[in-house]
């Protein structure tokens, strides 16, 4: 029997919530459904890509090893539509697309997967798994009405169709769309397609059933057996995601390799809302805000990537996080993004001033092994915890505020402690910070550089004199130094009526803009 740590997941599966068993405690495997590449991405696409970064983080801290796929999906209908309304060609619009999608990912702090293949690179796994099962029968062969022919998925033939989503046949059936041409091909209307007989103008591969190229859910479950095998421990995507594609890949993997293989257990974060409504294309308020106010670039540019992180992180992943925008005529607000910036100035401000505080006298002796401040003890295992209960971010997130108070208290006297236990609470919430942020993800940048973009940002936002401020602290510096207490005070009051607050510290004069 292993001891491994105590992590509790919610299976979408079994709709339990349940002690995670990993096949192999060494490694940890992880599939994740990546992007499909034919726009910039929006904040419903960030919150999978940022849930699952956070789950992979936590998964490294409790096992020794996580083997981490994402993929991404570079030939599918939407690109050849987007790529045809453009004039482009598919492949070409595929590749720009996902260097985009990789600047967004790296602007929201995602470390990147261990392995993130590309549907184009895996057409001999595809075709050889899609051979399989029609050799086993459960998929068949169709003409296609072009140059080669298609390839359904029987659903019939696998017993336990609906079982992830949860719905019986009949009602999956009822609800299913079936174009004219379709339904003359297929055998039953929840049959989907495997391969896809080529088009005129349409990217093609050579198979066995002719040039096609293959249907979307066949994709997934061929890189995930390549890369983790055929059974592995977690697979994870959106809500949406549920069915039909995760249902279809779970058949298409099972009929391939038998009943009880491919994903153990099964994540799904919620969906972002706007206005406590499914941010949805057919309305029309949502499709002009999709195009500006939804669009991860936008928010970035305003925010910064990390403040949009720290959103989607203040709601645990499987439940739906509202996402309010005002529109005040000339200018979009983001009240969840001000204050997530406003949390996360007061974490740098911290670290900074942690920084600061134990650069003085740093090469005194530090007694490594004497006792803490008790405040200081306690609030990374809270926030360990947090995240062991089914990676509950908004626990963790309170844990890391406690953590960041105690701090200040110290900083600020306002907690007691002789000199060297200070010292040393001051090193070990250091520590203890920085492990905190690499699980997070979050205050992981420099203090000094991001707080420096943090202000520039804002002070362009309310169109602030910088110069004129930085000209104020300089002729402050010189007055206090003169002892001229009354023109340093009158010089602070003139920069606090600019909205602007200054900050003596061991290393100087410095500023941020007040909220």
């Amino acid at each position: 029997m292993t001891n491994t740590p105590l992590l509790r997941i919610f299976d979408t599966l079994t709709r339990k919530k349940i002690d995670f068993q990993p096949l192999d405690p060494a490694n940890v495997r992880l599939y994740v459904c990546g992007p499909t590449v034919y726009n910039l991405i929006h904040i419903g696409n960030a919150r999978p890509l940022v849930a699952f970064d956070v789950v992979a983080r936590h998964l490294r801290r409790r096992f020794p090893k996580v083997t981490y796929v994402r993929n991404i999906t570079d030939v599918e209908d939407k690109i050849i539509k987007r790529a045809a309304e453009s004039g482009e060609d598919p492949t070409a619009l595929a590749t720009r697309f996902a260097a985009e999608f990789h600047r967004d990912a790296t602007s929201l702090g995602c470390l990147p997967p261990d392995v993130e293949p590309r549907v184009t690179g895996h057409m001999a796994e595809i075709i050889a798994l899609i051979e399989d099962l029609v050799r086993r029968e459960v998929a068949y062969v169709v003409d296609g009405g072009g140059a080669g022919s298609d390839v359904y998925y029987s659903v019939p033939a696998f017993a336990h169709y609906g079982e992830l989503s949860g719905q019986p046949l009949d009602q999956l059936r009822d609800g299913e769309r079936v174009g004219q041409g379709e339904r003359e091909r297929k055998r039953d209307p929840l049959d989907f397609a495997l391969w896809k007989g080529a088009k005129q103008g349409e990217p093609a591969w050579p198979s066995p059933w002719g040039p096609g190229r293959p249907g979307w859910h066949i994709e997934c479950s061929a890189m995930a057996e390549k890369y983790l095998g055929p059974t592995f421990d977690l697979h994870g995507g959106g809500v949406d995601l549920v069915f039909p594609h995760h249902e279809n890949e779970r058949a298409q993997s099972q009929g391939h390799n038998g009943d009880g293989t491919f994903a153990r257990y099964w994540l799904h974060n919620g969906f972002v809302n706007f206005n406590d409504k499914k941010i949805a294309k057919s309305d029309e308020t949502m499709r002009h805000l999709l195009k500006t106010a939804f669009i991860v670039r936008v928010l970035v540019e305003k925010h910064g990537g990390e403040a949009l992180r720290y959103f989607l992180l203040t709601t645990q992943y499987r439940h739906p996080i509202n996402f309010e925008v005002y529109d005040q005529g000339d200018e979009l607000r983001f009240p969840g993004l001000e204050d997530a910036e406003r949390q996360l100035e007061y974490g740098y401000l911290t670290r900074r001033r942690l920084d600061e505080q134990l650069s003085v006298g740093k090469d005194a002796p530090t007694q490594s092994g004497g006792p803490i401040a008790d405040e200081a003890s306690g609030w990374l295992d809270e926030l360990s915890a947090a995240l062991d209960d089914d990676f509950n971010t908004a626990g963790a997130l309170a844990a890391l505020q406690q953590g960041l108070s105690v701090a200040n208290r110290l900083l600020d006297g306002k907690l007691a402690a002789p000199k060297d236990v200070k010292r040393r609470t001051l090193k070990r919430l250091q520590g203890d910070l920085a492990i905190a942020s690499s699980e997070l993800g979050l205050l992981e940048a420099n203090p000094v550089e991001w707080l420096g973009a943090h202000r520039t940002r804002r002070a362009a936002a309310k169109k602030l004199d910088v110069a004129a401020i930085e000209a104020a602290i300089v002729e402050r510096a010189a007055a206090r130094a003169a002892k001229d207490f009354a023109r340093s005070d009158a010089l602070r009051d003139r920069v606090k009526a600019m909205g602007v607050e200054l900050m003596d510290t061991p290393a100087g004069t410095t500023w941020r803009v007040a909220d």
